[in-house]
């Protein structure tokens, strides 16, 4: 099951997100922390912006229709709660 809009928009500081198709070395989930406030828009509803965490120096977004800049750009598909 994939987080929902709903889901990413209430995510906080320090919350843990798991990949469901990437894998580490020892074959568990990728875990992402969000490390910022989520960014929403007033005039499209459904666009949102969390930044990400991975390891000491991957910084990336989470994003939903857009692409964003970053070392790394995940969708609201590929991430489940953890």
């Amino acid at each position: 099951m994939s987080i929902t809009l709903k889901q990413a928009k209430s995510l906080t500081w320090s919350s843990n997100l798991e990949h469901v198709t990437l894998k580490n070395a020892d074959k568990t989930p990728m875990r992402f922390r969000v490390n910022g406030a989520v960014k929403t828009w007033k005039r499209d509803l459904s666009r949102i912006r969390v930044p990400l965490k991975h390891g000491l120096y991957d910084n990336g977004y989470l994003v939903n229709g857009t692409c964003e800049g970053g070392r790394f750009e995940l969708n609201l598909s590929d991430v489940n709660l953890v």
